[in-house]
């Protein structure tokens, strides 16, 4: 970790936006039991952590954030560790309506948003007034959106209420529609195709989706992070870590 305790101020935090919901509807009428995947939530936030900014995490309607255990590294001991310190946060997290009303302003003490991949992130949060109203904030007072995987999703809420959505012309990367057509439905890890793809979506409102396949690749526009997949949690959380410290840093 390059940036371990390179954060000493206390002041800066960054909101987790956490998945509340467990199970996603496929095509074919079957549940899909999902969450955020942990790597994509845990490695990142490790990066964060280490390098001295407090996570705070919040869910839509204050559910408990919910993870798809599986797939829980059981002998990474900085995914552990980190999983261990945000669980209290994790089965309490705050109710995103409370975080927009009281905690978002200008003098707001978050310095990013943080949206974790796993396919439940394509649930509740795309049509969220609260994930609409969090990200307008992000934009309006120049902070940083973190997001990976299917987490991106959330990016279309902000176009709600708009002609186009902000993040209109940006570059990111996101799971690729083909391995949610094609291999997630032959392994039988999807019990059904889904309702709607991400990328496809994403390309609707004009946000330039750099990657066609799942490499661990990780991009930076502006202000916003994204990476493609699991693979790119390591890569994601320095990339974040640097941008953040860096950022802090430059107000000193």
């Amino acid at each position: 970790m390059q940036h371990k305790g390179a954060y000493t101020g206390g002041k800066w935090k960054v909101l987790m936006i956490a998945a509340a919901e467990r199970y996603l509807l496929t095509q074919n009428g079957t549940m899909f039991s999902t969450g955020n995947h942990p790597v994509e939530m845990l490695l990142p936030a490790h990066h964060l952590m280490e390098a001295g900014f407090d996570i705070d995490v919040a869910t839509v309607g204050g559910y408990p954030a919910k993870l798809e255990l599986w797939a829980m590294p059981g002998e990474d001991e900085a995914v552990q560790a980190t999983y261990e310190a945000l669980k209290p946060k994790l089965k309490q997290p705050k109710d995103l309506t409370d975080v927009v009303t009281n905690d978002l302003g200008e003098d707001s003490h978050y310095i990013a948003v943080f949206i974790p991949g796993g396919h439940g992130a394509v649930v509740g949060l795309p049509t969220s007034e609260d994930v609409t109203k969090t990200l307008d904030w992000a934009m309006n007072n120049d902070k940083y959106v973190i997001t990976l995987c299917h987490g991106p999703a959330a990016l279309l809420a902000a176009s709600l209420g708009k002609e186009q959505s902000p993040f209109k012309g940006y570059d990111v990367c996101v799971f690729p529609d083909s391995l949610d057509e094609g291999p997630n439905l032959d392994i039988g890890y999807l019990p059904g195709r889904l309702q709607w793809l991400v990328a496809g979506l994403l390309r609707e409102q004009g946000v330039n989706v750099i990657n066609d396949d799942m490499t661990g690749k990780t991009h930076r526009d502006r202000k916003l992070l994204t990476g493609d997949s699991p693979l790119a949690s390591h890569g994601l959380g320095l990339l974040a870590a640097d941008a953040l410290v860096k950022e802090v840093q430059s107000e000193a």
